[in-house]
């Protein structure tokens, strides 16, 4: 394991690619717990106080115009973990959790949340200790703040709810007590400022940014494999034509595929003597489209990095002032429209692809046979693989419809504009699932394509995919059974195994913006 300080405030995105990974142990800075200490102390003077201060001494939402005596405290924000902790369906997977609790200690950690630094050391103890708060997956809204689950995170780290311990759900008293942890009794206001926050959401968020970006990479190698398997054109990937338009992602997919195609004999053995003008789009266009598409996510990147850096909950507390001041921050609208540009760039991926597997079965303009089948008739080749392709992307059109557009009211209209960026978020792991699909399909026939073309090579890269795949799944010389092939070439693009074969080429620009 390695040891991790998280910097509140400053925590890069290679950090959180870590956390996401599970391969750290979490700790906190001094400077960080001096500014915990300061702001504690204001809150604690307002909870001791005779003025109302909401989250502190009042009810909440719609309540807040309730007082509420002292000696109840302890029990008002006990109450606002058990009442709060309504959420339904699957639970949250262990990275997603390991995000969302790394992210709440290091917005609590930066000083305007009044907590104690127990219920951050409670936080990071917990998440070292590898134990996974059980937190199911639906019922938050994404304001104000992602409140029923990070409710559930909270009520396992009192001892009330359910962890999950190498997949078995166990009450979280047992898991805390087996792990020398004790369960974490809220004081005034620390009820409310753990769950307040989007750290649920952007963690989702997150969680698909990070999950999406070896699929991405898949893309561009089976991209250009099919290119190479039609014998397109490399001259829609001439950098003068993407300068004097200027879209830096379309600039970068142009210089990775030229980088893909150098060298390909298949290249140059139709430099002359071809008579087809102009590939279709789905291969020329490659740079316009899916640049578009790392544009946005590259967006997204941005805007979630900021957020897992922010403090969201609500009231804040300023001790440079003295000042307790109660604003908006829980409201997830940005994370609900970065997810929303990654849902387009996901779903668009996946639809280019799948115009490129109905190219290549095309024989009118791929030049290969019909359905990739020697023998058509006899044989269907890939027909039918295709109909599955495109039922993917049909789905992911429909998963793509924007969540951030969309509000109803809760809290009795006091919560009148929600984000909605908790599903916004969620929804992201079945489209990346569909376009990895799509994708380990297009591979199957882009390597079937190429087969045709024999003796000719494509460029080193492009055979290293190609030997990777047959590796373990031989050439389609006659109808079999497809789906295990199917599952397999999927596994390759999701697990970063076709993405690896991008690493040895010198010079490309990173995808994501740097940690």
């Amino acid at each position: 394991m390695t040891s991790l300080v998280l910097n509140p405030g400053k925590i890069t995105l290679d950090e959180l690619d870590l956390i996401h990974a599970g391969v750290c142990q979490l700790s906190l800075p001094e400077s960080a717990r001096v500014a915990m200490r300061a702001s504690h102390a204001l809150v604690k003077a307002a909870a001791d106080g005779d003025a109302p201060v909401y989250g502190v001494n009042t009810g909440f939402g719609k309540l807040a115009n309730k007082r509420i005596s002292k000696d109840q405290l302890a029990t008002l924000q006990r109450n606002l973990i058990r009442s709060h902790s309504v959420g339904v369906g699957e639970p949250l997977a262990a990275p997603i959790m390991r995000l969302m609790m790394a992210t709440k200690a290091a917005s609590l950690a930066r000083g305007y949340s009044g907590c104690r630094e127990l219920v951050v050391d409670t936080l990071l103890a917990v998440h070292n200790a590898g134990l996974v708060p059980f937190v199911p997956a639906q019922g938050s809204v994404g304001a104000s703040g992602d409140l029923a689950p990070l409710s559930h995170m909270t009520l396992a780290l009192m001892g009330e709810g359910d962890m999950m311990v190498n997949g078995e759900r166990v009450p979280a008293l047992q898991a805390l007590q087996k792990a020398g942890i004790a369960p974490l009794e809220l004081e005034a206001k620390e009820g409310l400022a753990l769950i307040n926050g989007t750290q649920t959401s952007t963690a989702l968020a997150l969680h698909g940014l990070l999950a999406f970006e070896p699929v991405l990479e898949a893309a561009l190698l089976i991209g250009a494999l099919t290119l190479d398997a039609a014998r397109g054109s490399d001259g829609p990937f001439d950098p003068r034509i993407h300068a004097v338009r200027g879209q830096p992602g379309q600039i970068d997919v142009a210089q990775y595929y030229r980088e893909l195609l150098k060298g390909s004999p298949i290249r140059a053995s139709h430099a002359e003597g071809d008579d087809r003008v102009q590939d279709p789009y789905c291969l020329r266009c490659q740079p316009q489209v899916v640049g578009a598409c790392l544009d946005q996510l590259r967006h997204a990147a941005r805007v979630l990095l900021i957020e897992a850096n922010a403090v969201t909950d609500n009231p804040l507390v300023f001790p440079d002032d003295g000042a307790m001041i109660s604003g908006g921050n829980f409201h997830a609208e940005p994370v609900a429209m970065a997810a929303d540009g990654m849902a387009l760039a996901i779903a668009e991926v996946g639809a280019i692809a799948e115009r490129r597997i109905a190219m290549l079965i095309d024989s009118g303009v791929s030049r290969l046979p019909p359905f990739l089948t020697a023998d058509a008739g006899l044989n269907s080749g890939f027909m039918i693989a295709h109909v599955t392709a495109a039922a993917l992307a049909s789905e992911n059109k429909s998963m793509a419809h924007p969540a951030s557009v969309d509000s109803l009211p809760t809290s009795a209209n006091q919560e009148d504009h929600v984000s909605m960026a908790t599903f916004a978020a969620r929804r992201l792991q079945g489209m990346i699932h569909n376009t990895a699909h799509i994708l380990g399909i297009e591979l199957l026939a882009a390597a079937q394509g190429i087969e045709f073309l024999r003796p000719l090579q494509s460029s080193p890269v492009l055979e290293a995919v190609h030997a990777l795949l047959r590796k373990d799944i031989p050439a389609h010389h006659v109808d079999r059974y497809l789906a295990p092939d199917i599952a397999h070439a999927t596994q390759l693009v999701k697990s970063g195994a076709v993405a690896k074969l991008l690493k040895p080429l010198a010079g490309l620009p990173t995808l994501w913006i740097p940690g």
